[in-house]
């Protein structure tokens, strides 16, 4: 048993454990409202007429008819959907590299820590404390004793006649002597009225909703990588679009240059044709950019600097547009959606809050006792002569502080109400976010029926306007507009291809992501749930 355990009896060690029960029972009725989960919202689908069950379907690369299914549930790892091992590689590096994700389960980290920080106010607080010293207490003072070193031996017995500086009367000689004390102090304040309880409610629940945090970070950034490798895949497939126009054009250069100096082609054919070649080569810069800025983002997303390049690379064809899609029923959106879950944990919080502030108006109640020795001798503390103790209780209320607790009070119940208000924002949004994309769903699939009709249309017309020139009966002139046309209905439809892809991906994280449904997630793996003896 260690030297400061020896100065606590078995009696009060005794004491302060049914001290620490009987607080954990008084806080059982704790002040303030006990806190109800919100009503579920009473939707029953996401839009005042029922969405179609399909969507359009349309030949060709993510044409595909999707099929909305209420029963199938959304799967964790949702972007294994587009059948791409190139996208599923770069989504795991990301989750394991990429700093908002350790951010986050710092965050976590820390919300747990703060709650088993508060749990130890339900304990009593303990302190020993030890003070040698060595004192010397002046010979002049009147009335001193003969000067005594440690146990009592006298230093300087010899009075002296200040002849020598004048005066007649005696001193006593200087007093040398250690000192040590050595004390148990115990503070504990019962939880009467749940104070306590409230205030480790109120952790609790920024714990869990950093937990959601957590979750809604990671889905988030799953969401981003599969936007930026659509992003790509749409870019490089205009690219190539373009690059075949400009290829095009540059041979129908040359032929008309020939033609011109063979007398077959006028100077206004040629000048048309090299307009366009121009109008074209302009389109590459754009693009360029636009490919170089989403490697980037890709790079950054999976924790990597500019310079350091991935090795996944995408195109509309390395991806496969997922034909069942889920479609969570209203009333399990709200349990799925890690933001509707983080706002009611906040909104939990705000209701512990206003428990702790009514407490905070009440009695206040604490007990305090120490127990030590003092001596010359470090030994002789622990005789009986030497031992001392105090205990003693307190009682206080506040009678006037200007109206602080009071408005505090009501600044919780403020808080409360605008966490209902937030909670009810957040679940509009989210229904709000859920119908946008299913709507996005169904119209984009029309979308690219039309623009995959209007490329086969184009391209009919551009092949028989071509032969109608070289038959001579019409000019380069319409050739060239029937180029341009069709080039513009290929890049459109690249453009509604990647939309179709991009739009089952939001319905993915519009639903919540699947996290649910996650068996080993870093949650689990870094910060599990918070457990302690008083729970």
């Amino acid at each position: 048993m260690s030297f400061f355990a020896q100065l606590l009896p078995r009696a009060l060690r005794h004491r302060a454990h049914v001290a620490a029960a009987v607080s954990v029972l008084l806080s059982a009725c704790a002040v303030g409202p006990d806190y109800k989960r919100p009503e579920l919202p009473q939707a029953t689908g996401y839009a005042p007429e029922a969405l179609d069950a399909s969507t359009a379907s349309a030949p060709g690369l993510a044409g595909e008819a999707q099929h909305f299914d209420s029963g199938r549930d959304v799967a964790a790892d949702w972007w294994t959907q587009f059948q791409s091992p190139e996208l599923d590689s770069l989504v795991r590096k990301a989750l394991e590299a990429n700093p908002t994700i350790e951010a986050a389960q710092a965050a976590l980290r820390q919300a747990q820590e703060n709650v088993y920080a508060q749990q130890g106010f339900f304990f009593p607080t303990v302190q020993a404390s030890y003070s040698p010293s060595r004192i010397k207490l002046s010979g002049n003072t009147g009335g001193n004793s003969p000067g005594i070193q440690g146990n009592g031996t006298v230093i300087a017995t010899t009075s002296n006649t200040p002849a020598n500086q004048g005066g007649t009367a005696p001193f006593n000689a200087p007093v040398i002597y250690n000192w040590h004390s050595a004390q148990l102090t115990v503070g504990y304040v019962p939880d009467v009225f749940g104070s306590n309880q409230r205030q480790v409610e109120s952790l609790r629940a920024q714990q869990e909703a950093q937990r959601f945090q957590l979750e809604a970070t990671r889905i988030t950034l799953a969401s981003n990588v599969v936007s930026a490798a659509i992003q790509e895949a749409s870019v490089r497939d205009q690219l190539r679009a373009v690059k075949r126009l400009i290829e095009s054009n540059e041979q129908a250069l040359r032929i008309l240059k020939d033609q011109f100096r063979l007398g077959y082609a006028m100077r206004l054919d040629v000048a048309a044709q090299e307009s366009a070649l121009a109008q074209a080569r302009q389109m590459l810069p754009p693009l360029n950019k636009q490919l170089e800025q989403t490697r980037d983002l890709i790079r950054a997303l999976v924790g990597q600097l500019p310079d350091h390049d991935v090795s996944e690379t995408f195109t509309l064809a390395s991806l496969h547009l997922p034909a069942e899609l889920p479609l969570s029923l209203p009333a399990k959106l709200v349990e799925q959606r890690p933001d509707i879950r983080m706002a009611e944990e906040q909104l939990h919080s705000a209701s512990a809050q206003v428990g702790v502030a009514i407490a905070a108006r009440l009695p206040q109640f604490s007990i305090n006792g120490s127990l030590g020795g003092n001596a010359s001798e470090f030994s002789q503390m622990f005789w009986t002569s030497g031992k001392f103790f105090s205990i003693g209780g307190n009682l206080a209320q506040t009678l006037f502080d200007g109206g602080t607790l009071q408005h505090r009070q009501r600044g919780a119940e403020q808080g409360l109400r605008q966490a209902v208000a937030q909670y009810r924002s957040t679940v509009i949004t989210a229904f709000q976010n859920v119908a946008d994309t299913l709507h996005a769903i169904q119209a984009d699939a029309d979308a690219l029926k039309a623009s995959t009709e209007a490329e086969q249309a184009a391209r009919v017309t551009l092949d028989l306007t071509r032969r109608q020139q070289e038959l001579g009966y019409v000019n380069y002139l319409t050739l060239l507009s029937a180029e341009q046309a069709y080039q513009q209905a290929v890049v459109g439809l690249v453009q509604a291809q990647a939309t179709r892809f991009g739009d089952t991906a939001a319905l993915y994280q519009a639903l919540g992501g699947g996290w649910w449904n996650a068996k080993d997630t870093q949650l689990s793996e870094s910060a599990p749930t918070a457990a302690h003896a008083l729970d």
